[in-house]
């Protein structure tokens, strides 16, 4: 068989003898893999010599070459457990996962919180965070190769590797990859920024590396004769990161104060500003850009002294001065740099996952006593699912397809009678696992079952969710309480002629609400008291019926009212015609509106009510984890014509879904 000549063989002698067997059958087995127009030779090989510049482990380098995407087909005739070890069988299989997965759309970067869900789905669904290293090695093999793929296929891989993968390098602290992920999305998606940045940063390269060692040499020296020992280096700029402060600042690139950078590390707070005066001492400073974040620390915790200095060619080099421990604590993970960039919080499970992914990469002997060592415990609280529509939805760990329902929307979930996932039917307790794809099966009716509440039977795992149904129970129970006092306090009186004499007029629609008088006539009497149904709210314009109370005189019904519809026999004779007389009465009426985002819905009603000249009394506003919406608001309504109005006004107001009279 014709060897594979690769970069890696030229380090096999850093490895054991042991070692090196293993290797050499790792690339006989990626060495049947058959070439073509895109791979010269097996992408596992390129993306294992990406690795070894970063002294990663044995295993690591075996999975590598193993994950071979062209691999996977027939992954099962290689007993990759038996001849690796599990670890490395283990890492393949994640690897492949990850390769695999086909969750990203051009969409997601205008709906950041779906870019961050797949982020945590992707570092959720690995058991060793070396895979997800493994991964972002193969994104950079990928995008290396993309000056072979069509424009459409370089985009939409640059514009994923932006929004996913080099935030995922940006979390874990592994910041060569991220720079590079960056600058070669960048060059793909926007060439001209890029040549232009590319070429000004070549034009000046000699004049700033003389500029930058000639301040290195000066600082180390004085510092000697101060006795201060430090660590003294360049730091370099990107070309995505200037791009990006270009932007963000509205400035040209020769205006960047930052294009020269020093870091400046030394062993105690006190050299920290000792340095500093020393540099200020040296050099004339910018006051503006100076920034004490040692005495007032970010946010994140991030510390380190920020200056700017102008040399003596006008140059101006931004200078970071630090500790060890300030240095490590940016550069172990999450800390200050992920933070800062991103906006997030610190978090215990990934600054440990963090420290040891940065002490395999920084560690050339090191070698895990477990594979523990390595496990990776971010977001294994959580279950990343799809939508039929892709739309990735983040659970609760145990979540079952009727809690995916209610997240979705709680109409959705009280509709819910059965769940297919990944097109076969499941039962309503099935586990949901990471990377599923979910389709709810719905009826008309709106009727939970209260087996879902009983923890018992595993139908919920969210306590929302559970919420949410007995929130429906309470609900019920409280309508059918109101209609059987109603009904316990119905007596007939001897005659319709002597109630309507006996009550004085009366005309009140709620015991609290400021509305106008409305005159419902009786069989043509107006002396009458009435009363207006808390069950079906009715409004001038609907067509009513009247039930005599002893209590409350006339309580006028909707017409088509399911109590006034069921009423028995016994009863019939208790109701009555009446008729409305004022049509310029107001009404308590009840609405509900659903819609798909909480974010300015009560404004955006509002204010169209307000433009109409229809009062609020009342307004209820339920946002669910997904953004989605419900607005209970009761209104001061004229009659039917204007209700039907509002409603059809409401509901071409963006992002809602539906809008209708509360039954």
């Amino acid at each position: 068989m014709k060897p594979v000549i690769i970069p890696i063989e030229e380090m096999l002698r850093h490895y054991s003898s042991e070692e090196q067997v293993q290797l050499k059958n790792a690339l006989a087995i990626v060495a049947k893999i058959p070439g073509d127009a895109h791979y010269m030779r097996p992408r596992g090989v390129d993306v294992a010599a990406i690795l070894m510049g970063f002294h990663v482990d044995f295993k690591t380098i075996l999975a590598a070459i193993l994950s071979d995407p062209r691999l996977v087909d027939g992954q099962n005739s290689l007993d990759i457990e038996v001849q690796f070890g599990s670890t490395v069988f283990d890492l393949v299989q994640d690897v492949n996962w990850l390769n695999n997965i086909r969750v990203y759309s051009p969409e997601m970067a205008s709906h950041p919180n779906q870019a961050e869900t797949m982020r945590r789905m992707l570092l959720s669904m690995t058991q060793d965070v070396r895979a997800v290293l493994i991964k972002l090695a193969y994104r950079i093999a990928r995008l290396r190769d993309l000056p072979r793929e069509s424009q459409e296929i370089r985009h939409f891989i640059s514009n994923e590797t932006l929004d996913i993968y080099a935030p995922i390098a940006n979390r874990l602290g592994v910041h060569q990859f991220k720079w590079e992920l960056e600058d070669m999305a960048f060059r793909y998606l926007d060439p001209v920024a890029y040549r232009h940045i590319a070429k000004s940063l070549a034009t000046n390269r000699v004049a700033r590396e003389s500029s930058i060692q000639g301040f290195i040499t000066l600082l180390q020296n004085t510092l000697a004769k101060e006795k201060i020992i430090c660590e003294c280096y360049g730091r370099p700029k990107h070309i995505y990161s200037i791009w990006k402060k270009m932007q963000r600042k509205n400035l040209d690139i020769d205006e960047l104060y930052d294009l020269l950078a020093v870091r400046v590390i030394v062993d105690s707070l006190i050299h920290c500003y000792t340095v500093l005066g020393i540099v200020h001492s040296l050099w004339q400073t910018i006051p503006k850009e100076f920034d004490d974040y040692i005495a007032n620390p970010k946010e994140n915790g991030y510390q380190s002294l920020h200056t700017v200095i102008v040399d003596q060619d006008g140059n101006r080099i931004e200078v970071q001065i630090r500790t060890q421990a300030m240095h490590d604590y940016a550069e172990l993970g999450v800390a200050a740099h992920w933070s800062y960039k991103e906006g997030g919080k610190q978090s215990a499970t990934m600054e440990k996952s963090v420290a040891t992914l940065r002490k395999l990469l920084e560690n050339k002997t090191l070698e895990p006593t477990s594979s523990e060592e390595f496990r990776s415990e971010l977001f294994n609280d959580r279950v990343y699912v799809l939508t039929p529509a892709g739309r990735l939805v983040d659970l609760i760990k145990g979540s079952t397809p009727l809690d995916f329902a209610y997240a979705v929307h709680t109409e959705i979930g009280h509709r819910c009678r059965g769940a297919k996932v990944d097109g076969r039917i499941v039962p309503l307790t099935y586990i949901l696992k990471s990377g599923e794809q979910i389709e709810i099966l719905t009826t008309k009716e709106t009727s939970p079952n209260r087996n879902w509440i009983d923890p018992h039977l595993g139908y919920l795992k969210s306590q929302r969710s559970i919420q949410k149904v007995k929130n429906w129970f309470r609900q019920q129970e409280e309508l059918e309480n109101a209609k059987a006092q109603a009904d316990s306090k119905v007596e007939s009186p001897p005659t319709v002629v002597e109630t309507a004499k006996e009550v004085p007029l009366i005309n009140s629609v709620r015991a609290n609400k400021s509305l106008h008088a409305c005159e419902v006539s009786v069989e043509g009497l107006n002396n009458v008291q009435t009363t207006f149904a808390l069950c079906c709210h009715p409004v001038a314009g609907d067509e009513i019926t009247g039930y005599i109370s002893h209590y409350k005189g006339i309580i006028v019904h909707r017409a088509d009212c399911k109590n006034m519809l069921q009423l028995s026999l016994a009863k019939q004779p208790q109701r009555i015609a009446v008729a409305w007389q004022n049509s310029k009465a107001s009404h308590a009426v009840p609405i509900v509106i659903h819609a798909f985002n909480a974010q300015n819905l009560l404004t955006d009603v509002s204010q169209l009510l307000a433009q109409n000249k229809i009062h609020i009394f009342s307004a209820a506003l339920e946002a669910d984890v997904d953004f989605s919406a419900v607005l209970n608001l009761t209104l001061q309504i004229e009659n039917t014509e204007q209700l039907n109005t509002v409603l059809k006004k409401i509901k071409q107001l963006p992002a809602i879904v539906n809008a209708q009279r509360k039954n």
